[in-house]
């Protein structure tokens, strides 16, 4: 997730519709947990949905995305939110089709840390990329459901559900939802296979050694993917040795190419030139939502 990328940030600007998409502009970027964003006016959510669709049935596309496969093939893609092995357990809402899009100047940058990854005998592979505001919206309402845990042994192990909010490990906005912002990680050259997830397996701890949590294929990070503990935070005092190593050539590789960590997530980084800070889109995860061409 990403407590301000599954959480939203705190405002700092003024809202504003974009025509182009079915798009809510909310307030501020960076990593903080705000309060739910504004909803937008019915005339500026008519204005941006005319403008957005050449007709009525046409399909809204978001302003100068691409798919990140497109741009580099080399990237490794595990979209998780498209699948049940996630934090909620099933597909996310808004996730068609299991692809990293991104804006147009996020995938070159991140390719030009892909190549740099290269010649250090890795290679980055991407858990999530631009999330739609439906998607932040399904797992505000998932935290509001007390029953609906059946992942806790895996992700938020030794964190109460109820305490998800306070603690910033949930909340809307996103800035995954303007695009420029991604959840990674390192893999080796040639990667291994990774054993698929079965739904209703064993849960195994997301803070468990490396060989006794989920088989990512990922080098050892400390902690799985989405772990909502403090060993998640990227210089967390409990993780040494090799992951510590591993997490800090992943800051440096991201921090040279142009993208921003979020201390409390290792995997989580934004472009930090993102062409569109105060934007943040609701278009479907899916080939059709960007511009062909």
């Amino acid at each position: 997730m990403d407590r301000p990328g599954r959480a939203g940030r705190r405002p700092r600007g003024a809202a504003r519709a974009v025509a182009v998409a079915v798009v809510v502009a909310a307030l501020a970027p960076a990593c903080t947990r705000p309060g739910p964003a504004p909803a937008p006016s019915a005339t500026a959510t008519a204005t941006a949905t005319a403008t957005a669709t050449a007709t009525a049935t046409a399909t809204p596309r978001l302003p100068g995305f691409v798919v990140l496969t497109d741009v580099d093939p080399r990237i490794r893609t595990d979209i998780r939110y498209a699948t049940a092995h996630n934090f909620v357990g099933r597909p996310v809402a808004g996730y068609a089709e299991p692809l990293c899009l991104l804006t147009r100047q996020a995938a070159e940058a991140l390719r030009r840390v892909q190549d740099a990854a290269l010649a250090r005998g890795r290679s980055l592979k991407v858990y999530d990329c631009y999330r739609p505001r439906r998607a932040a919206d399904d797992f505000v309402a998932w935290a509001k459901q007390p029953g609906e845990q059946q992942m806790k042994a895996e992700f938020y192990p030794r964190v109460a559900k109820s305490k998800l909010f306070d603690e910033g490990y949930i909340g809307a906005p996103t800035a995954h939802s303007r695009g420029s912002t991604v959840d990674l990680t390192l893999v080796d050259v040639p990667t291994p296979t990774q054993a698929p997830y079965a739904p209703g397996q064993p849960l195994v701890s997301c803070t468990a050694p490396r060989g006794q949590r989920f088989g990512d294929s990922s080098v050892d990070m400390g902690t799985g993917f989405d772990c909502f503990d403090p060993l998640a935070h990227t210089d967390s005092p409990g993780i040494t040795g090799t992951a510590r190593d591993n997490r800090r050539l992943l800051r440096q590789l991201m921090t040279d190419g142009g993208f921003v960590n979020y201390d409390r997530e290792w995997w989580h980084y934004r472009y930090r030139d993102e062409p569109w800070p105060d934007t943040y889109f609701d278009v479907p995860v899916a080939r059709t939502s960007v511009p062909s061409g």
